[in-house]
């Protein structure tokens, strides 16, 4: 009796035990997860620099582009591992960013990210206002596919041809013109608290984009055939309801709704029940979009139509949650959504994004989705659109995050040319397209820089990996996957046991070794995470915010936490984009440095201090210059 009575003690403290070992396990810290994918979109940059720019093995590149067509076109993002500027999927990553940013505001702002993400959005909508000189006209792409991957060089070094190609009423593409539209309505409403000047502009470029794209109609890869292999479009009709969608959010204009509910049978927008959300196919986006107003209790004399759109939105909701009589979305064994063999991990990213914000309409709402299989309360649906997230970070049969950077087990052999070549600032001599391959492709070793936040493209259907740099259906990191990620990873930070980052993973600061083509150059060690070596947290809020004419102010409060082990004297803060007042700080004779006022000797661990600052716009950028 003895031996069975410690049997029955033993089992649950053994339980108990290994249950505390997989929360500890997955327990995934967000908030650093959400820091390192906006530096994916630093490392993505073509152009001009800026003097903050965080990724420092990146330099100027694409300065020419579109000069030969007589059009400024420098600036944008490169699309994945590769140097072609894409407008289609370009256009619908900043839509994305810019959802995030609307939806995920009060996340962002407590996270102190709104800035880089509007640093993020307006890196894209700069370029896609330029690439729009004219109303009907809309350059949708810089560079061919084809060419430009028969080198393996770095965009510094760039010898492809950097073709532009546009859209006009004689070679219309309402596909991209309309995505395009979308993107720039969504960035409207981001940029609307901060700068409604910028705002504005964006929404007169959103108008006159969609007018384009809905009364010239066509493919836009029919116009710009280099695109059809890389980016085909299966269609056009569900970026003009996407387009009319958000430029119904972002102005409250009627014609804009109306039309959504006019072309519902027409452009399908009611008769396409899906199960894929993409920067090919927008149909489930504009469904739950068009839910929110009747959720929110504005369908008014559209609400018939409206019901019929949010039908299609919770076939969508059932299917990812595997609750649809059978329709559902193909699952692997490890729980991950599975549409297409090439860079799957895209479409989990977009529907767990798209599923937290429906999961957000229907929780304010008090309603639920009713699927044949089950009824489904808006925590089931954030529950699982957090389980693809965690997959993403480590939660899989594999223990590997697929986040580039993130955690202690991720990707090292990325399909990625910047990443796997010396950067500029090392081997200055250029790297042609020959020896790109033979030195840099082919080698065995890690890549020399790491390329953070950048969602691979994951695993096949049996959750299997193979981190090769010529293995590109899974080594490749894309805009399109990544962008998703900023506003769900901002949400589920805010989860209750999130907040405070119950589980801090350092990454690791490789030394990773590598060919010496040039003879005797000295070993290069690739930069450690930005975050790693700052002994300060900053916790950033907006405590007040008032109206002076037509300009808004607010009032930001920062604390400043020492998180370190030792205490912290004499430093130094830089703040960047600083137009009010600042008060809790004592200014020093360098240019937008600040230090401890003169009664704060010391900052002893885990103390606090704040300062409060007052502006209009955006927040400013604080950085550590110096301490001791």
């Amino acid at each position: 009796m003895v031996k069975l009575s410690s049997s029955f003690c033993i089992l649950p403290l053994l339980a108990s035990l290994l249950a505390l070992e997989a929360t500890i396990v997955h327990a995934f810290d967000y908030g650093d997860a959400l820091d390192k994918t906006l530096l994916f979109f630093e490392a993505q940059r073509s152009g001009k620099l800026p003097v903050n720019q965080r990724v420092k093995w990146r330099g100027d590149s694409g300065l020419r582009d579109g000069y030969a067509e007589g059009v400024n076109l420098v600036g944008g993002y490169y699309d994945a591992g590769d140097h072609v500027k894409f407008g289609l999927p370009m256009a619908f990553s900043v839509a994305m960013l810019s959802w995030g940013a609307v939806d995920f505001k009060s996340e962002l702002v407590s996270l102190n990210q709104m800035g880089h993400t509007l640093e993020a959005i307006k890196w894209g909508t700069d370029y896609f206002m330029k690439a729009h000189p004219q109303p009907n006209v809309l350059w949708g792409q810089v560079g061919d596919g084809a060419s430009d991957h028969y080198c393996w060089e770095r965009a510094e070094d760039m010898t492809t041809p950097r073709t532009a190609y546009k859209l006009d009423p004689e070679h219309p593409g309402s596909d991209l013109a309309g995505e395009t539209a979308a993107a720039l309505a969504a960035a409207s409403l981001a940029f609307k608290p901060y700068d409604s000047t910028y705002s504005n502009l964006l929404l007169v470029h959103a108008k006159q984009l969609f007018s384009f794209a809905n009364r010239f109609r066509g493919f836009y890869d029919d116009s710009i055939g280099s695109a059809k292999q890389f980016y085909t479009s299966s269609g056009y009709s569900d970026e003009l309801l996407w387009a009319a969608t958000w430029l119904y959010r972002a102005t409250n204009d009627e014609y804009y709704l109306k039309y959504v509910v006019d072309n519902c049978v027409s452009l399908g927008g009611t008769g396409w029940a899906v199960k894929e959300f993409s920067w090919d196919n927008k149909y489930a986006g504009v469904q739950i979009l068009l839910s929110k107003i009747l959720l929110d209790g504005a369908g008014g004399a559209y609400t018939s139509t409206l019901q019929q759109y949010q039908a299609k939105a919770d076939y969508f909701t059932c299917a990812c949650l595997q609750k649809n009589d059978g329709y559902n979305v193909p699952i692997t064994p490890g729980g991950l959504l599975y549409l297409h063999e090439w860079n799957n991990l895209q479409y989990p990213a977009s529907a767990a994004f798209l599923l937290a914000v429906y999961s957000d309409y229907l929780s304010k709402a008090k309603s639920v989705v009713k699927c044949p299989d089950a009824q489904l309360l808006p925590q089931d649906i954030l529950n699982f659109a957090k389980s693809q997230a965690d997959y993403i970070l480590g939660k899989n049969p594999k223990s590997m995050s697929y986040l580039v950077g993130y955690g202690q087990n991720y990707p090292v052999h990325v399909h990625h040319r910047g990443s796997s070549i010396a950067p500029i600032s090392h081997l200055q001599s250029p790297v042609g397209c020959v020896e790109g391959f033979e030195t840099w492709y082919k080698r065995p070793e890690a890549n020399p820089n790491v390329v953070f936040g950048g969602l691979v493209g994951g695993p096949n259907a049996n959750d299997e990996y193979i981190d090769d740099r010529s293995n590109y259906e899974q080594t490749e990191p894309t805009l399109s996957g990544t962008a998703p990620l900023i506003g769900l990873f901002s949400k589920l930070h805010s989860l209750p046991g999130n907040s405070a980052g119950p589980y801090k993973q350092e990454s690791p600061k490789p030394s990773i070794p590598y060919p010496k083509p040039q003879g005797s150059l000295p070993k290069y060690t690739p930069a450690p995470d930005p975050k790693s070596a700052t002994p300060v947290e900053f916790l950033h809020s907006i405590t007040n915010t008032w109206a002076v004419g037509k300009e808004t102010y607010y009032r930001h409060k920062v604390i400043i936490k020492n998180v370190s082990q030792t205490p912290i004297t004499e430093m130094k803060l830089y703040i960047e984009n600083l137009t009010g007042s600042l008060w809790g700080l004592s200014p020093t004779q360098e240019k937008n440095t600040y230090e401890f006022p003169e009664w704060l000797k010391v900052l002893e661990p885990g103390s606090e201090c704040s300062f409060v600052y007052i502006q209009g716009g955006a927040q400013a950028k604080i950085s550590v210059q110096g301490y001791h």
